[in-house]
């Protein structure tokens, strides 16, 4: 595959043998460990992850890499198939470089899979945006729905220069610790459907936000009249445990 094409699709292969070492060395990996690589690519962390873990199980989308995977040992079982469509199989923990176009679903997917530590590379920017906490910068959709499900940290930021093609953009290694929800909520769905809500209007008002959505969102905000405050607040001045809580309300629980 020529490098136009791997950027094409989001997938910058990483080079640099130093960044692989460390990132296998971060998830802190034993011979009772299996673990799972999406996008491996040419194998130089599924090497890295081989010497340290009882079993790796790498899948990988892109067949013409066969010849460089079908012999990194006998501990290394290699799958060609779609991440996002294959069944994932059973892992302790998950060390990967993503692809850059497919890091929210396979993040998500991963954490509704279950598994006991995450060591991820994503795109600098996507990476700030899964830790952040409410006020800082990058606070977002994807921060709120990550907070419910996981504690995250970035772990090291990464150059172009690692990758190749070199992408346009820097990188960072994250850890994802899964969780149980660290809040009361009734209702995932109405969670999500708030958050999904709010923002996509963050510059309106949490009232005016709702009121933008056509249908039930809108329908039920007069249950909310009288909460006061918070309806004239914006959404990213709301931690994930008040949006819980207007998600409750709204559902009338």
């Amino acid at each position: 595959m020529g490098s136009r094409r791997r950027r094409a699709m989001g997938q910058h292969l990483l080079v640099d043998a130093a960044v692989a070492e460390r990132q296998a060395g971060y998830a802190g990996l034993t011979e009772a460990d299996t673990v799972l690589e999406i996008g491996p690519g040419k194998g130089i962390l599924t090497r890295a992850l081989a010497a340290r873990a009882g079993r790796v199980i790498a899948i990988e989308k892109d067949a013409s890499f066969a010849p460089c995977l079908e012999q990194l040992g006998d501990n290394v079982e290699v799958i060609f198939a779609d991440a996002l469509e294959h069944p994932l199989p059973p892992f302790d923990k998950v060390v990967s470089n993503l692809p850059y176009v497919i890091s929210s679903p396979i993040t998500f997917l991963l954490l509704e899979h279950g598994f006991g530590l995450g060591v991820l590379m994503y795109q600098k920017e996507f990476a700030e945006r899964l830790c952040a906490g409410v006020g800082e910068q990058g606070y977002s959709r994807l921060s709120v729905e990550t907070y419910r499900r996981a504690v995250c940290r970035i772990l090291e930021e990464v150059p172009p220069s690692a990758f190749s093609p070199h992408p346009r953009v820097r990188s960072a290694i994250v850890e994802l610790l899964p969780r149980p929800c660290p809040f009361p909520m009734r209702s995932p769905e109405a969670f999500s459907a708030v958050a999904r809500a709010l923002f996509s209007h963050r510059r309106k008002s949490v009232r005016n936000a709702l009121l933008s959505e056509r249908g039930v969102l809108g329908t039920l905000l007069e249950r909310l009249e009288a909460s006061g405050p918070v309806l004239k607040r914006r959404a990213e001045t709301l931690a994930p445990e008040e949006i819980a809580v207007l998600a409750d309300g709204l559902a009338g629980k």
